[in-house]
């Protein structure tokens, strides 16, 4: 069946007999949530210093958007301290059932919530969000088709007004045979999570590429049990494409955030105290134990500041004050 990529990743994604239906993500790909302890404790590092900004106000939401299993959520209940466990709401947002060992303190959502009052993370929701491809052909960009059995793909109609313009602003094609990922319907996503804070900080990490260096051939691209696999839109396998944050800067910038940043994950987990050093060789002598604890801790901590790696990844964080 040919199908435009929206709808095709769609169906592939989310319908009846989807990837996502079916599938746990732990299983099929490994995210910064996987490092385990170093993350959630920068996660939960963010979390105190926006419950601080908001002057440790008597509720404080914490909104993990895309949850899988729900790892995230549940490390930062674990150990966030007392003086914040009390007054602290936990939200998970995803599509799949709720997980049967979930501690019930967590909320576990369809949908994202509104009137959040703290922090939301999205981490490599995004890029999950189905969108169309276009190719710039003789007559202009036009729609790229896709077979949804063997992911062959051809050149559809021309694009709409609305695409046109979102390609000239944010992706604009150069060449013949150049691609263009059409992102709006991630920017709409993204609108919506700012447009639900009523106070706090709205976090999206992610593969992301900058306007002035979007790859010309476009990024789609599939997963299955841990392995780069063709990206055939069958329900078989996880179907990505990487994000154009800053077009989602500007769409939250609408919808009411009032400062914003764009950085890596390796600087701003840095910043939050993430050093990936190894302890001292002279404590295996004498703790062994604590070492190798230490050092497991190092190894996690490198992982997610790695550039070539997880490290790489866009961070766009974006502030809403009330009144």
């Amino acid at each position: 069946m040919w199908l435009t990529w929206r709808t095709a990743m769609e169906r592939a994604l989310y319908g009846d007999a989807g990837f996502y239906a079916r599938e746990r993500p732990s299983g099929h790909f490994r995210t910064s949530v996987d490092t385990g302890a170093p993350f959630v404790d920068a996660v939960l590092a963010l979390l105190l210093e926006v419950d601080k900004e908001l002057g440790s106000p008597a509720l404080v939401d914490f909104v993990d958007i895309g949850a899988g299993e729900g790892r995230l959520a549940a490390g930062v209940l674990a150990a966030v301290p007392p003086s914040l466990r009390s007054r602290l709401r936990v939200g998970a947002v995803e599509l799949a059932p709720r997980p049967e060992r979930l501690p019930e303190e967590i909320a576990w959502h369809d949908r994202v919530p509104r009137e959040i009052t703290g922090l939301v993370i999205a981490n490599e929701w995004l890029d999950n969000i189905p969108l169309d491809v276009a190719e710039l052909a003789e007559d202009g960009p036009r729609l790229v088709m896709v077979d949804t059995e063997t992911g062959r793909e051809r050149l559809g109609d021309p694009v709409g007004p609305g695409d046109l313009r979102w390609i000239e602003r944010w992706w604009p094609l150069a060449r013949i045979g150049d691609r263009a990922e059409i992102g709006h319907p991630r920017d709409a996503a993204w609108a919506g999570v700012v447009s639900g804070l009523t106070e706090g900080r709205a976090v999206a990490l992610d593969y992301a590429h900058p306007v002035d260096n979007r790859p010309t051939g476009g990024t789609v691209a599939a997963y299955r049990d841990g392995c780069l696999v063709p990206a055939v839109p069958n329900g078989t396998c996880d179907i990505t494409a990487h994000v154009a944050l800053d077009a989602c800067a500007e769409a939250g910038r609408r919808a009411g955030a009032i400062s914003t940043t764009l950085s890596t994950q390796r600087d701003r987990l840095r910043a939050l105290g993430l050093t990936a050093e190894r302890p001292p060789l002279e404590l295996a002598h004498r703790d062994p134990p604590g070492y190798l604890r230490l050092l497991a801790r190092a190894s996690g901590e490198g992982e997610l500041i790695d550039p070539y790696g997880l490290g790489g990844f866009g961070w766009l964080s974006q502030t809403v004050r009330a009144g």
